[in-house]
């Protein structure tokens, strides 16, 4: 989700969220700026410094910076990174295929509210976290529940008639998250569920 439809959404604009065969659901920045339940059962298990990818406008970036654990958000998005900034969290514009500080040393990477969707292959996405984290280091996922397909689809995002770029956004399921996470050098994965929402745990 990027480009300047979603940095609109962030500052209050309607939008979609557009799939190739023409439906389109609403893209719901809003909910992403205050704690959502569930949240703490994430928060709760970052025990040391934590990297939040894909962190938006950094609700979980900034409560962790308030608990007095060393976090850091990257975006892509502009926008996003000033509103995790103003939120007390620390943000760099940065994608998670580029150059990213500390390498090597995070003790946790966050990839929540769907975020182990970015880029469309999340075996990918999850060898180069793997790279990020330092020996040992964990990743908390937020997946879909048993039983949902598990697939890639092609989105982009609306606003009125003005449209984004396609992009790759990947769905895992619970149900499939250990063969996904093994093909992404990840062999320990515990799985629970907190207010609804399917979490994770992979080492």
């Amino acid at each position: 989700m990027i480009g300047e439809i979603y940095a609109d959404a962030l500052a209050g604009e309607s939008a979609e969220i557009e799939y190739v065969d023409g439906t389109r659901v609403a893209l719901e920045t809003a909910r992403w700026f205050e704690p959502i339940d569930g949240d703490e059962e994430l928060l709760s298990r970052c025990a040391g410094p934590t990297l939040d990818i894909g962190s938006g406008p950094g609700r979980l970036t900034a409560a962790l910076t308030r608990r007095g654990i060393h976090a850091l958000g990257i975006d892509v998005t502009p926008r996003a990174v000033a509103l995790t900034r103003r939120a007390g969290g620390f943000a760099l514009l940065r994608d998670v295929f580029d150059d990213v500080p500390w390498s090597g040393h995070w003790a946790t990477a966050l990839l929540a509210d769907g975020n182990i969707g970015i880029g469309g292959h999340p075996e990918a996405l999850l060898r180069r976290v793997r790279q990020l984290i330092r020996p040992g280091g964990a990743v908390l996922a937020e997946v879909a529940p048993p039983g949902t397909r598990s697939r890639v689809d092609r989105v982009r995002l609306r606003r009125g008639r003005l449209t984004g770029e396609w992009f790759g956004w990947a769905t895992v399921s619970a149900t499939d998250l250990r063969r996904v996470a093994l093909a992404g050098g990840f062999g320990d994965v515990e799985c629970w569920t907190a207010h609804g929402r399917w979490l994770a745990c992979l080492r």
